[in-house]
């Protein structure tokens, strides 16, 4: 049975005032973290493969001919799941919004930075692409600090070049990726086919988008999680003691002391091999504590450590996924309630989410009064008003229109100017015309009518409005 042990201060406070990456005259220090393995590790390569092909091949999918997810920020255009969603959908992208927004932090509350070490599209590219580029072309962490301190010889220069245009490689496809999700695929095409005189806005942010990715991979790297990232930035106000995350137990591994064959051993498990140090892509030492605002749990550091335990036939789990209050009493792992809880909360917000999309309309009709028009009674018996309609269409597809009153009963529509109504695919179609009722139908000054929109013969959608009748 595991002792509750208080977890020493480390004897060098200094992790607490700045970042593993910039030393104390403000310079940068730069990282070579060693080739992770393991069980893990495997794990998160599945799963940044299966995440790699789903972000390059999203742009060429298609739902319902629409692509499945275009984010086109200048014509105000989004295509989510082949939908189109427009301005007017504006309160559906804000509540989806708010949704993920609390979604993320909930998650983060039970489940620490697992997004940050699996799913982040940075951590990915420079964990499973760029590094790996990194360590064909120039090998692991010794053989890299060896080449960069090395004089330039035609080795080093062909290494170095080959890297690069790698780097630049990978870049430009990643910026003409991110483009198709800005401005389509199709788009796209038409920009790398045609000549280049004709799309210099396409091809300047072509040149910008690579530029930017380059540099972020190349030479940034980590400090985008550490600096830039607001994400890291906020986790140190959403993690506390019953987070899960990848964490040090302190009570087993506690006093640290290198192993020394032949000699007794009275301290704790870890033989302070500094193996989980060497292996993080951030340069932090996870035995400092679990609340470490470059910690991005990419699980590197608990690879390492069970291959170190077993080498010494001690039991693996020193650095595991737990919580800080687990470790702190030496108990473990459980599903508390609370994790239940939050995940219960977890499901209903993506259900909320997914109902946000099932349920908003492909067609959306708005009617209006024309503004400064009365009514006019005709020598039927009937009353009719001025209408403005306007129908937006989020579907791909054209369709004829015909407008009808649907309420009160007996009421006829008819167009002014046009003989009918053609609905673009993805586009907006305006009209105007007179809606006529008997006087009968209507009991009051202003009334309520209901306008149905049907495309060969089927309700596609309704609107409500006022009809003005004179003084019964």
């Amino acid at each position: 049975m595991s002792t509750v042990v208080n977890q020493p201060a480390p004897a060098d406070q200094s992790f607490r005032d700045s970042i593993a990456t910039i030393d104390s005259k403000g310079k940068r220090v730069w990282l070579y973290p060693k080739k992770p393995k393991g069980p893990l590790y495997n794990a998160r390569k599945w799963v940044s493969y299966g995440l790699l092909t789903l972000l390059f091949a999203g742009p060429w999918l298609r739902i319902h001919e629409l692509p499945v997810l275009m984010l086109n920020v200048v014509e105000r255009k989004f295509i989510i799941f082949g939908q189109i969603f427009w301005p007017q959908d504006f309160f559906i992208l804000l509540l989806g919004m708010l949704a993920f927004v609390l979604f993320i932090i909930l998650f983060t509350v039970v489940y620490g930075r697992i997004f940050c070490g699996w799913v982040c599209p940075q951590t990915i590219f420079l964990e499973m692409v760029f590094r790996r580029v990194e360590y064909f072309f120039e090998g692991d962490a010794p053989q890299q600090k060896a080449l960069d301190k090395a004089d330039w010889t035609w080795n080093k220069i062909g290494r170095k070049t080959g890297k690069h245009a790698v780097f630049l490689l990978i870049s430009f496809l990643i910026a003409n990726t991110f483009l198709a999700y800005i401005i389509g695929s199709d788009a796209l095409t038409r920009i790398v086919t045609d000549s280049p005189l004709e799309h210099l806005g396409g091809l300047s942010s072509m040149v910008l988008f690579t530029g930017v990715f380059y540099a972020v991979f190349a030479r940034f790297r980590e400090q985008v999680c550490t600096i830039a990232c607001p994400y890291g930035r906020l986790q140190g106000v959403m993690l506390d003691k019953n987070t899960i995350t990848v964490a040090y137990d302190y009570g087993r591994g506690e006093p640290r002391e290198k192993l020394r064959k032949n000699q007794e051993r009275t301290a704790g498990d870890c033989i302070d091999c500094r193996q989980c140090v060497q292996v993080c892509p951030t340069g932090i030492d996870i035995r400092n504590g679990a609340q470490q605002m470059e910690c991005i749990n990419c699980t590197a550091c608990i690879d390492v450590c069970n291959s170190i335990m077993d080498l010494i036939n001690k039991p693996q789990g020193l650095i595991r996924y737990d919580s800080e209050a687990h470790i702190e009493a030496g108990t473990k792992f459980k599903v508390t309630g609370r994790i239940k809880a939050y995940s219960a909360v977890l499901v209903l917000l993506l259900g909320v989410m997914v109902a946000l999309l099932v349920t908003r309309a492909n067609v959306e009709a708005t009617v209006l009064r024309t503004p400064g028009q009365l009514y006019q009674k005709t020598e039927r018996g009937t009353v009719t008003n001025l209408y403005n309609v306007s129908v937006i269409n989020k579907t791909n597809r054209a369709m004829p229109l015909e407008l009808r009153v649907l309420e009160p009963a007996g009421g006829t529509v008819q167009l002014v100017g046009q003989p009918g109504l053609k609905l673009p695919a993805q586009g907006i179609v305006e009209g105007v015309f007179f809606a006529e009722l008997p006087r009968t139908a209507l009991r009051k000054t202003s009334n309520k009518i209901r306008v149905g929109v049907y495309s060969g013969g089927q309700l596609i959608t309704e609107a409500n409005t006022k009809f003005l009748a004179p003084p019964q």
